[in-house]
């Protein structure tokens, strides 16, 4: 990835063909630029430290395209998560969140995979979802990732009970399973 739409542009980050989580990587398009020698590069947000850095690839370098018209909100302060298509609620729950001391990052991400069972380990429920966010702190295997996900102790939701992750009751994430793409703004406030 490069800083600038050319081939002269600054190295941001290297692109990935598999995410820490073993799928295949999903990173957004933000915006599209045709060079002077008519190839095409895109802007794209990049996973990792520190949050809200895009770089620049050439189309080639990328797979298809998929256009998501779905955005999942997660407010802090209100501990609800709310996935909206257009005006329409589709789904919507209370949520756990990063403690005061490992706090969920604010920001603007994506979904970058869908996982089930998650390292084979109960703590994370039945469902996953990885995100494009990164917190100071959190248990996420390969550490950092702010996923979404279930939980083994849902009487800690709603509340503060988490790494940096947004958990979910099982119930609550079985239903967004049904509901959520690969791609999927997620906007933390």
């Amino acid at each position: 990835m490069r800083s600038i739409p050319s081939s002269a542009g600054r190295a941001v980050a290297g692109l990935r063909l598999v995410s820490q989580d073993g799928p295949l990587e999903v990173l957004p398009v933000l915006a599209a630029h045709r060079d002077a020698d008519g190839r095409t590069w895109l802007r794209v947000r990049v996973p990792g430290r520190p949050n809200g850095r895009t770089g620049w690839v050439p189309r080639q370098a990328m797979g298809p395209l998929r256009l998501v018209r779905t955005t999942l909100r997660v407010d802090r302060r209100t501990l609800r998560a709310t996935l909206t298509r257009g005006d329409r609620v589709l789904w919507s729950s209370r949520v756990g969140v990063g403690a005061p001391s490992t706090p969920t990052p604010a920001g603007r991400f994506w979904v970058r995979n869908r996982l089930r069972g998650l390292a084979g380990n109960p703590i994370y429920g039945p469902y996953a979802f990885g995100t494009g966010g990164y917190s100071r702190l959190s248990d996420w295997p390969g550490g950092g990732e702010v996923g979404i996900h279930g939980t083994d102790e849902p009487s800690l939701i709603p509340g503060r009970p988490s790494h940096g992750c947004v958990r979910v009751p099982n119930a609550a994430i079985s239903r967004l399973w049904r509901l959520l793409p690969v791609g999927t703004p997620v906007i933390i406030t």
